[in-house]
């Protein structure tokens, strides 16, 4: 299996290159842009991978609804594009999706089974990409939730929750956090693992949910974060965040749940590894 990874110095591309090794082709925007087809196609015809996995995305949710043709562009034609190459060099794709492609008005976890109801231009658009993925033979759309890792969401400026959290217990004295905003941390190792486990056990294609197990609201998943790091930080009330705000609807409840792999290990275990590696990756800096 020769991997080629789209994406390779965000989030999760970062944890997919070392979990499938020197092997690998890594593949950033300074190498290959999904939304230049002719490009792309030339670079993955050199490269010759037998699978693609994609993890380029528009994914900062309030510009996308302020610029729906730049996150259609990436997330839906740039996915087109990969299912025109996939299908004429017979590749197999491994395309990243999310959460927001559900709505959100369930109380109970997620799968695989269920039909998606985006609500805002993001979700929307990820769902189109999903669409064009699945017109890949061996396809595997693989929707993830509450994602963070070291190196943060490239969207979001390198940060993620935790470290915007982290970053208020250094300089505030108190914080308020959403409590009615569900989802399952998922942790960006983990998630890279797993992925790597469903291409090497050569599972059906189709949609997976891979999400750390458990569930969540943010003024929670803050708590815990204070709590394992000791912050004297004063986690402010519960406050309720409506759907809808400032012109963009977000959904409240995005718990996923995979029936058709095993569980992964619990967010709170996966959340005291990243703090561990965040602790080291300062202590380098310094």
């Amino acid at each position: 299996m020769k991997v080629a990874i789209i994406g390779a110095r965000g989030q999760l591309g970062r944890e997919l290159v070392k979990v499938f090794g020197p092997g690998c082709t890594s593949l950033d925007i300074e190498d290959v842009d999904i939304r230049e087809p002719v490009g792309l196609r030339r670079v993955l015809k050199t490269c010759g991978p037998s699978v693609l996995i994609n993890t380029a995305a528009y994914h900062n949710v309030p510009e996308c609804e302020k610029e729906p043709e730049r996150a259609f562009a990436v997330n839906a034609i740039g996915v087109k594009n990969l299912r025109d190459i996939c299908l004429a060099l017979d590749l197999a794709l491994v395309q990243i999706s999310t959460d927001y492609v559900f709505d959100g008005r369930k109380s109970i976890p997620y799968t695989e089974e269920d039909a998606p109801n985006p609500l805002n231009a993001y979700g929307v658009s990820k769902l189109a990409g999903e669409f064009f993925a699945r017109q890949v033979p061996v396809h595997y759309v693989v929707r993830l939730s509450g994602l963070f890792g070291v190196v943060g969401s490239v969207a979001k400026g390198g940060t993620n929750f935790v470290k915007l959290m982290l970053e208020a217990a250094r300089t505030r004295d108190r914080v308020a956090v959403s409590s009615n905003i569900f989802a399952s941390p998922t942790y960006a190792p983990d998630a890279a693992v797993r992925i790597r486990e469903i291409l090497e056990a050569g599972l059906p294609p189709g949609i997976y949910h891979v999400t750390n197990d458990g569930a969540c609201n943010w003024h929670e998943f803050a708590a815990e974060i204070f709590r394992r790091t000791g912050a004297a930080i004063k986690l402010e009330e519960r406050i309720e965040t409506p759907e809808l705000e400032d012109g963009l609807r977000r959904p409240l409840y995005t718990v996923l749940r995979s029936l058709k792999t095993r569980p992964m290990r619990p967010w709170q275990e996966a959340l005291g590894d990243y703090l561990r590696e965040e602790d080291a990756s300062s202590k380098r800096i310094e």
